[in-house]
């Protein structure tokens, strides 16, 4: 199979189910796996084309294991699509500072309340007002949390632990991040002053782009086992995060794509 120069993604993938699509190997020469996108039918009609290249690339690099994916948020990133997951052998594979991207550690969590979609929204106005005033949002958004040298030394060492120590969390959190919420290896000496500047004002911010803080609810439970184990239930809200670095990811990111 070519390559081909129209949008019509849905003629390139293969449907494994309503929720998940292949790039067979032979639409890109040099694929080593097969693409994989996670994706409804809905938000196929959105997928790019240069998405599927992106990941297709990915799959031609050496070490990749079983497939190159992307996400339901996928769209093109820096070689890399942004969205896009991957997983290489740790003696013929490789390390890509592109492939995590410019934002380290990016993400998306969901915090559950214990409150119910009829109790919140006669207050909906209320709520909304008050975390916009609690939460800086927006290009040049700066935190209101002064913290000392040592503070962000212990939070670029920590992680998701200095939060909870901070009063920002509670254990629990921590035991359902990977690796603890941190990575044992991490050197804060390895970031810049530079770095280290552009971040201290940050702490606690959204930031812009595609981040958000969103007040959701649980509409329709699909699978019950899974939904009893992460305890969510119909109607229940929930607040879904989606944030990254900011500037300190961005500069860190910068420092080592030019060495």
């Amino acid at each position: 199979m070519s390559e081909v120069s129209t949008n019509d993604v849905a003629s390139i993938l293969k449907k494994v189910n309503d929720y998940i699509w292949d790039i067979p190997m032979d639409y890109k020469p040099g694929m080593r796996v097969p693409g994989r996108i996670f994706v409804s039918s809905q938000l196929l009609d959105s997928l790019e084309l240069d998405t599927l290249t992106q990941v297709s690339n990915v799959a031609t690099l050496p070490g990749i294991q079983k497939f190159a994916m992307a996400m339901p948020d996928a769209h093109s990133g820096y070689g890399f699509p942004i969205g896009g997951v991957a997983a290489f052998d740790r003696d013929t594979g490789i390390i890509s500072p592109g492939g995590v991207g410019y934002d380290i550690n990016c993400g998306v969590r969901i915090i559950k309340t214990n409150l119910m979609v009829d109790e919140v929204r006669p207050r909906m106005k209320e709520l909304i007002e008050l975390l916009f005033h609690e939460i800086p949002s927006g290009v040049g958004s700066k935190s209101k949390l002064r913290a000392s040298e040592s503070e962000l030394t212990d939070a670029f060492l920590h992680g998701a632990r200095w939060a909870v120590e901070s009063g920002y969390g509670v254990k629990e959190d921590i035991e359902h991040c990977e690796e603890n919420g941190y990575m044992k290896i991490a050197d804060p000496a390895k970031v810049s002053e530079k770095a280290r500047k552009r971040g201290k004002p940050q702490f606690g911010t959204l930031g812009s782009g595609n981040h958000f803080l969103e007040v959701q609810y649980v509409d329709e439970v699909y699978e019950p086992e899974v939904a009893k184990v992460f305890g969510l239930h119909k109607g229940q809200v929930t607040v879904m995060i989606h944030c990254g670095s900011r500037g300190a990811g961005h500069q860190i990111i910068i420092a080592y794509l030019v060495t």
